[in-house]
């Protein structure tokens, strides 16, 4: 697809949205930038960065660095890496940024306090939290990436440019443009981020949330596939199931409280999930 298609469609899916919510009575939540406004509620992510080890499953501690790496994604999606290994935490903080940014144009200035991006991490303001806040914003400057998903493609960093006032202790960060191809419809999800939040500090259970979020009906998956697809460091497919299924049991746990069951079920080495649609879920489902 050329790229001057794909941003005429871009804009047309924009004018649909803002149709829609003229329509409903919501016209103040329209925004001006070329992404659709969502809910405070979730942070609207691609799928490419919820079906994939881009954002490892992994807890603290060595972080290799990739030289053009493929990582392990699900079919269809392409994604050559050059950086240090990302995590959970690193996806937590460009959901809230790609957060922050959409009500204006990618490419402009998105202004912000370390505050504010703690608060909305749900972290105080504390030196070792913005030190870290630092830590995971340089990382993301400083990627390189070549993801294909269908007929258009992205290259690029996840984070543009990051420009810090030490004594207002504030951030002008900027996103790439082109990082707009990523949200084309069918291509990205609404993260519940109350239940992301909820399952804070696991990174394995983080990941599953933000996997099965993307699939109105999952399929069976083997272990070992779920394994590779997470980027897991555990050497041993054995303690990887043990973990796997505790990560899946606080999956269940966490979207029971928010009111959408979750199931599921490891026969042998295949993982059965059965999810709560989203809305938009829902609406796909019924026209197939």
């Amino acid at each position: 697809m050329q790229i001057s298609n794909l941003l005429a469609r871009l804009e047309e899916n924009q004018k649909r949205s803002r149709a829609r919510q003229s329509s409903s009575g919501n016209e103040g939540e329209h925004c001006p930038g070329l992404f659709p406004n969502w809910s405070d509620s979730v942070r609207r992510t691609p799928n490419v960065a919820l079906r994939s080890a881009l954002f490892s499953a992994v807890s603290k501690g060595y972080r290799p660095y990739f030289e053009r790496v493929k990582i392990n994604a699900l079919g269809g999606i392409s994604i050559i890496y050059t950086g240090a290994l990302l995590d959970q935490g690193d996806l937590d903080v460009w959901e809230t940024v790609l957060h922050l940014a959409r009500r204006q144009e990618l490419g402009s200035e998105c202004r912000v306090t370390a505050y504010r991006l703690l608060k909305e991490l749900g972290k105080t303001d504390t030196g070792k939290n913005r030190s870290i806040l630092d830590r995971h914003l340089s990382r993301m400057n400083a990627t390189a990436l070549q993801i294909r998903v269908g007929g258009h493609s992205y290259e690029g960093s996840l984070i543009h440019e990051v420009y810090r006032d030490h004594e207002t202790r504030s951030y002008v960060i900027r996103l790439n443009p082109s990082l707009r191809v990523l949200f084309l419809t069918d291509q990205f999800t609404d993260v519940d981020w109350s239940v992301r939040q909820a399952l804070r500090g696991r990174p394995l259970a983080q990941w599953l949330h933000g996997f099965y979020a993307t699939h109105a009906r999952p399929y069976d998956l083997k272990v070992e596939t779920l394994h590779r697809l997470c980027g897991s460091r555990s050497a041993c497919i054995t303690d990887f199931k043990k973990d796997l299924r505790r990560a899946l049991d606080c999956v269940g746990n966490a979207l029971d409280a928010a009111g959408k069951p979750f199931s599921y079920s490891i026969e042998g080495n295949l993982v059965q999930v059965k999810v709560t649609p989203s809305p938009s879920q829902r609406r796909h489902l019924a026209k197939n």
